[in-house]
């Protein structure tokens, strides 16, 4: 799920409290998308902004939001129905700014396909007493599955001895959201929405030593001094 808890007043010991208590963004959506939204209206292009992100993280908001829906929590409904319609909202624009219009309704037609396959099959192939646990299981094994697709960019940070191609920001980000949400999930005793925010805890301290083994001023190139 992976989004930013911001508290107002203060952390309630009832989970509903804390959730009245707060204000959520969700570092995907705040982060490198939104930087990827300004560009597009900045440059009225698309050019070097990988559209896979935004369907993903989309498709990822909709199953959270069916979760959320399908137990009644008003938290988690209220978190990714802004998510997905922020994702929405970058779609619609690289579509409007793509010069090959085709392949990109093609991708969303299929996400349109997967969605609505998922809600039929969750809605009358399984039956009501395993749907909400099934649901829940198919959003935490997502979830994970964004949070560890970065490891690439970490193996390439080892490799390379540079940091250059890490955000720091983001990276505070996600460890306070992840941190966040699984706390969330540890006070609402449900093991869907706490165990797929570790590996974003994991991930980010990760990220924190790689920042402390590599500091930015390793990357800066050597000039010789002037004789």
């Amino acid at each position: 799920m992976g989004q930013i808890l911001v508290v107002r007043r203060g952390l309630s010991q009832n989970p509903r409290g804390w959730a009245e208590d707060s204000a959520w963004l969700h570092p995907r959506d705040a982060g490198p998308l939104r930087s990827d939204l300004r560009q597009m209206l900045a440059t009225k292009s698309v050019e070097n902004i990988q559209f896979l992100p935004f369907l993903t993280t989309d498709a990822n908001n909709l199953s959270w939001l069916g979760y959320g829906c399908l137990k009644g929590d008003g938290t988690v409904i209220t978190v990714n129905a802004i998510g997905a319609t922020l994702q929405t909202l970058y779609i619609l624009v690289y579509l409007y700014y793509s010069p090959a219009k085709r392949p990109v309704l093609l991708q969303i037609l299929l996400l349109l396909a997967v969605v609505v396959t998922g809600w039929g099959y969750f809605t009358s192939l399984v039956d009501t007493g395993t749907r909400l646990t099934r649901l829940g299981l198919f959003c935490s094994v997502f979830t994970i599955t964004m949070y560890l697709s970065p490891l690439a960019d970490l193996a390439k940070v080892i490799r390379s001895k540079s940091t250059r191609c890490l955000s720091f920001p983001l990276t505070v980000a996600t460890l306070v959201a992840s941190s966040s949400w699984t706390l969330y999930g540890l006070q609402l005793h449900d093991p869907y929405i706490t165990v797929p925010n570790v590996p974003g805890i994991v991930t980010s301290l990760v990220r924190f030593w790689l920042f402390q083994r590599y500091r930015p001023e390793q990357d800066k190139p050597y000039s010789p001094l002037p004789a």
